[in-house]
């Protein structure tokens, strides 16, 4: 049976189909999909390896060895390091706003977690980016622009977290780590009936943080794990009061 046509379509006198034929449905069913892909390419756009291109060296080939904002700011300094951050956290906040308003209202997956697959797929465009090797960053900067523009209010308590391990340990790693691992918990302040969507999004979005992040376990396990020493405010306190 031959679905329906719109368009310029039209049909003669022998079945055959002439002009611009769609079926219906058919752009909108690959909507979801498209957005997933736009949204890893939008994450392939890797903050520090084009600002490290315009500067003419390869951040990957320094320092870590990483393509993130903390080997940015420990090899290139602090305005290098800010502009590498806010093209990683602005990907993010990009790719899940333009999801949450193109969404395929058709489908039954909600808008709002068609936003979390797509800031998912930027996070795994940052650190597997398509443009650049497939050689990325640790996807902490994407993901807080994610979370930040579809649940802000789960950045706070993230962030205090993210600092606080920061302050007592000096790693900047362990940090990432830890919120990462604590995204879950947040789905509870998701709106009303997307606790889930957002407990399995934080789970996917953890275990990738984690994964990107083994080489930091490896030689924080080692001792070997570079530390932010300035940043260790919470335990150098405590070992003067131990002192």
């Amino acid at each position: 049976m031959r679905p329906p046509l719109r368009g310029d379509a039209a049909i003669d006198t022998r079945g055959r189909v002439s002009g611009t034929a769609i079926a219906p449905g058919y752009t909108a069913r690959m909507r979801f999909p498209l957005l997933l892909m736009l949204a890893y390419l939008l994450g392939s756009l890797s903050g520090s390896l084009i600002l490290g291109r315009l500067r003419g060296i390869d951040i990957r080939a320094l320092g870590s060895g990483n393509a993130g904002g903390t080997n940015a700011l420990r090899t290139q300094g602090w305005r290098f390091a800010l502009g590498v951050v806010l093209i990683d956290v602005g990907k993010g906040v990009l790719a899940a706003l333009l999801a949450l308003h193109l969404a395929d209202r058709s489908l039954a997956m909600p808008p709002f977690a068609q936003a979390l697959a797509a800031g998912y797929a930027a996070t795994l465009g940052h650190v597997f980016p398509r443009y650049f090797g497939f050689r990325g960053g640790k996807g902490g900067a994407t993901l807080a622009g994610v979370v930040g523009a579809l649940l802000p209010l789960a950045l706070t308590p993230l962030f205090a977290l993210w600092l606080l391990v920061l302050g007592a340990t000096g790693y900047v790693g362990l940090s990432t780590v830890t919120a990462g691992l604590a995204l879950p918990l947040a789905a509870w302040l998701a709106p009303p009936g997307e606790h889930l969507a957002f407990a399995i999004f934080g789970t996917a979005a953890g275990l990738l943080v984690l994964w990107a992040h083994r080489g930091n376990l490896r030689r924080l396990r080692a001792g070997t794990e570079s530390r932010f020493d300035r940043a260790r405010i919470l335990g150098r306190r405590r070992q003067r009061i131990r002192s």
